[in-house]
């Protein structure tokens, strides 16, 4: 592997992860070149140890001690099972069909997130940390509660590999339903292009701090929805709606690259605000940024 791995920047490209066939190996490949990045950067001093055991302590049940490391090292260490994880995290995911937008040579906004949520879930999987899945477009679709298991990963890339865009966006609705169901204090990581009423999904947002939540916003756009950088005519249709409009768009430009400014500012600020991580991520942009974001929020946690 360190052999294919030696131009690691390809493996965090999007382009070229999503000529992969299957999604494990995309996670997986993403999460590699990360890792091999990460060891030549400056957060090389980030601790991503990935450890099935921990030392024995006083008090711990004889019965999990792995006598076969016992054998080979004259030390005691405690299998670490689910109920032990350090971390429990959960990633939503946005799949209306405003994710379904791509420009160019890009990918669409859920393929990227796609990618992004399976990474993330196999990295967290790797740390003994439990994660869970939630789907979402006008109502959550699907909710997997958080688990560490090896074969869980399995069940959440299935779902991920399953997802196509669907329905109308109601972010506030489904983030709300979600907080709802957290009666733990853990981690929460939302992937959307937020394309909503933004009071409300503010207000939602907030909803996580409840129960005194860790947070991490990834709010996914296109180079061109940031850009607007069409050419002389052209045909606007709502993805969702399905309404079109047809127009100048250098006539338009101004006032929607100074709408979109203030849209992205304003659920910056909030994140903010509320002490969330916040984080404006085209898809052209290598998938190690926003790792490095999860790496470091996982950090400050211990």
């Amino acid at each position: 592997m360190a052999e294919s791995l030696s131009d690691y920047k390809a493996y965090l490209n999007p382009s070229t992860i999503s000529k992969l066939n299957s999604l494990e190996l995309k996670a997986r490949m993403v999460v590699e070149g990360f890792m091999v990045g990460l060891h030549k950067s400056p957060y090389h001093g980030f601790s991503v140890e990935f450890s099935q055991h921990r030392p024995y302590m006083q008090g711990d049940d004889l019965k999990k001690v792995d006598w076969k490391v016992f054998g080979k090292t004259e030390r005691y260490f405690i299998k670490q099972y689910e109920e032990e994880t350090n971390l429990k995290s959960y990633i939503i995911l946005d799949t209306s069909r405003s994710m379904d937008f791509k420009s160019g040579d890009n990918i669409t906004k859920l393929n990227y997130s796609i990618i992004l949520a399976a990474a993330l879930t196999y990295l967290m999987i790797k740390q003994q940390d439990a994660v869970g899945l939630a789907l979402y477009s006008e109502k959550i679709n699907k909710l997997l509660p958080p688990k560490a298991s090896r074969t869980y990963l399995q069940e959440i890339l299935k779902q991920l590999s399953s997802v196509t865009a669907s329905d109308k966006t109601n972010t506030s609705l489904s983030l709300s339903e979600v907080a709802e169901k957290i009666k733990r204090r853990g981690l929460v990581i939302i992937i959307s292009d937020f394309f909503d009423d933004i009071d409300s999904v503010i207000k939602s947002l907030k909803s996580f701090s409840y129960n005194k939540n860790e947070v991490i916003v990834f709010q996914i756009l296109d180079p061109l929805e940031r850009s607007f950088s069409f050419g002389k005519d052209a045909i606007f249709k709502d993805m969702e709606t399905l309404e079109e409009m047809t127009t100048q768009p250098f006539q338009i430009q101004k006032a929607y690259k100074e709408a979109m400014m203030e849209f992205t500012a304003k659920i910056k600020r909030e994140c903010l605000n509320a002490s969330f991580d916040y984080n404006l991520i085209d898809t052209s942009t290598p998938f190690d940024t926003a790792l490095y974001t999860y790496i470091q929020k996982r950090t400050r946690l211990y």
